[in-house]
Order: structure tokens, then C-alpha cells, then sequence
């Protein structure tokens, strides 16, 4: 900047980038790297704007061990690097994500093929979480809770991260896949897209604790006493999302809203949110999270929770699935 510039001498100064100028913090540093590629997901900056995206589509972008830790450290990733506005969420695919690959966790008896991250000795050891599950054997609560309250820690690095976040839902966003996406700051999606926790039908409790808040008291138990599931257009009927659209319109959709969002500078957007959430948290969403995660795991852990994993492991859960949702009417709706 020239002795005799300033801010004021060129047109709406505030919307240069925060890294311009000799007069940025940030003039003459290196670059942070602009895409990576995790286990469960890939990153990528373009402008202003993070982008996260689930990768298992074969699997429904099902939720692994590596899923929450990957989430947290992308998520971490572009809250620090000051040309990110702002962070969209999504998946590739048939969906956005449908829930906990529960081939692993109720069929296959807590053992991923896979994982990057070690857990040997852990509580976090896969057989160590099979013989907590183990009918036969008692249950320690805190050993499912200390798993569980890892998942939800990074899950809710959406809600915590300075710079807000935005998830972009279709097809689905079930079960532990709705815990992720009510952890954003907004939500935009399709139409069709099918939103909800049917596994509080048995075997599940949202351990996020996240509907009440986004939701408040009877809609949202008008969807957990029933296991119900809500289309993207009710969502948005129901106050749960911001905005949804024919499928075919939602990339277009989407980046209207991450763009209008990018306009600002990352300070002004950082103190609307933090200004924003100390309402919600004043609400009690990590004591929420707390109760809710440990009656996850009870829920797991009941005479019904049981017959469901052993009717997984018998039959297969996509069966066991289908006797579950069945009667509601719902079974692949």
C-alpha cells in the first residue's frame, strides 16, 4: 500500500481478501495446501469456500471410526486457513450419509476391515466394544460412552468451528447421518431428501441431542416417538432447513447461498456466529449431547436393543431393517 493509500481510497475496500495487501497479517506466507484426501472423505478449498465431501458412495458414505476424526481435522483444516469464508458439507453418491456402517457395528460384531486410525488396547479397540456388547457378558457403560462421545466430538466440529458451516443434503440423511447434518449452521437440500432417525424405533437414541434445539420440544418428539422421517420439503415446512429445491437444482442452489455467505469477511462472519451460538449453547446443547449419548448406548444395551443385534447377526441387517420398518410403512421409502 502506497504512504498516501488507504482503505478508504479504493471501492469497498472491506470485501478484498484477508490475505491482500502488504498490509495483511498474513502478506508474503506460504499458502495452505488447497485439497486432501482422508479415508472417509475428501477436502478441497475453491476461493473463498472449503469443501468437504464423504466418499464411501458404495457404502452410503456410512460412518466408519476414521469418519469423525477426518471431519474434525478438515473441518479444523479450513477454520485456520484465513482465505475459507466458508465450509458446505456433502456427499457423493446416492446421499448425503445413512447413518453408522452398521454392517460393522450390529452384523459384524464391531470389527472395520479397516482403519487409519490405532486403536489396539483402546477403548476405542473394536474387540474391546464386541465384548462390551456382548450379551453375555456386563456392560460398562462407560466404555460404549467414551466411544460414543468421540463420535459426536467430531461430528460437532460443524456447530464449534469459528467460520459457518452449510450441509448439503440429498437423497439421504438418516440415523447418525442427521446427527452430522443438524450440527451445521444451515441446511440446504433436495426436495426428496429423507431426513430422520428411524433406529428410535429400537437400537438407537441420537447421541447428537441435536433435534429439540433445531427443532424445538413436540415436532421434535413427534419424529423420535415414531421413528418418522422427514422430505426436504417439510424440513424446510418445519424449520429444520433453509431452503430445498427439485434435486437438479441444488448444486446450483447451493452455491447461491455458499457465495452470498462469501461476500463477507471472515471476522464479521466468525463474531455472527459466535454471537449466534451462545444462544444455542446457552441452551444446553452439550449437556443434550451428554444424556443423549449415554442413553444411546443403553438403548444398544436393553432386552430389544439385543434381539435386534442378534437378529442383525442372524439374518443380516438389511433384514432386521426391514422388520423393523415395515410396520410403519417406511421399509426403502
Amino acid at each position: 500500500m502506497a504512504p498516501d493509500e488507504h482503505p478508504g481510497t479504493r471501492p469497498a475496500a472491506w470485501r478484498d481478501d484477508s490475505t491482500a495487501g502488504e498490509d495483511s497479517p498474513f502478506a508474503g506466507r506460504p499458502t495452505p495446501a488447497d485439497s486432501a484426501t482422508y479415508p472417509t472423505l475428501t477436502y478441497e478449498v475453491t476461493g473463498r469456500i472449503a469443501r468437504i465431501t464423504f466418499n464411501r458412495p458404495e457404502h452410503g458414505n456410512a460412518i466408519t471410526a476414521d469418519t469423525p476424526i477426518d471431519l474434525a481435522h478438515a473441518v479444523e483444516r479450513a477454520d485456520v486457513d484465513p482465505r475459507v469464508h466458508v465450509i458446505v458439507v456433502s456427499g457423493r453418491g446416492k446421499g448425503f450419509c445413512g447413518g453408522y456402517d452398521l454392517s460393522i457395528f450390529a452384523e459384524g460384531g464391531f470389527d472395520p476391515s479397516e482403519s487409519a486410525q490405532p486403536a489396539t488396547g483402546t477403548v476405542l479397540d473394536p474387540t474391546v466394544q464386541a465384548r462390551n456388547h456382548d450379551a453375555r457378558r456386563t456392560w460398562d457403560p462407560m466404555i460404549d460412552y467414551q466411544m460414543m462421545s468421540r463420535f459426536n466430538r467430531g461430528f460437532a466440529s460443524l456447530l464449534h468451528a469459528n467460520k459457518p458451516t452449510v450441509a448439503k443434503l440429498h437423497g439421504f440423511a438418516v440415523a447418525g447421518g442427521s446427527d452430522i447434518a443438524l450440527f451445521a449452521d444451515q441446511i440446504i437440500c433436495a426436495d426428496d431428501t429423507k431426513i430422520g432417525y428411524p433406529p428410535a424405533r429400537v437400537w438407537g437414541i441420537p447421541a447428537a441431542g441435536m433435534w429439540a434445539h433445531r427443532l424445538g420440544d413436540q415436532r421434535a418428539k413427534r419424529l423420535l416417538l415414531t421413528g418418522d422421517c422427514l422430505t426436504g420439503k417439510q424440513a424446510v415446512e418445519w424449520g429444520l432447513a433453509v431452503e430445498s429445491c427439485p434435486v437438479d437444482e441444488l448444486d446450483t442452489r447451493t452455491e447461491h447461498l455458499l457465495n452470498r455467505i462469501a461476500r463477507l469477511p471472515v471476522n464479521q462472519l466468525i463474531m455472527a456466529k459466535l454471537a449466534l451460538n451462545s444462544a444455542l449453547l446457552a441452551q444446553g446443547v452439550a449437556n443434550s449431547a451428554m444424556i443423549s449419548t449415554v442413553f444411546d448406548g443403553i438403548s444398544r444395551h436393553t432386552r430389544e436393543g439385543y434381539a435386534f443385534q442378534s437378529r442383525s447377526t442372524e439374518a443380516g441387517f438389511r433384514q432386521a431393517v426391514r422388520e423393523r420398518d415395515a410396520p410403519f410403512g417406511d421399509w426403502k421409502r
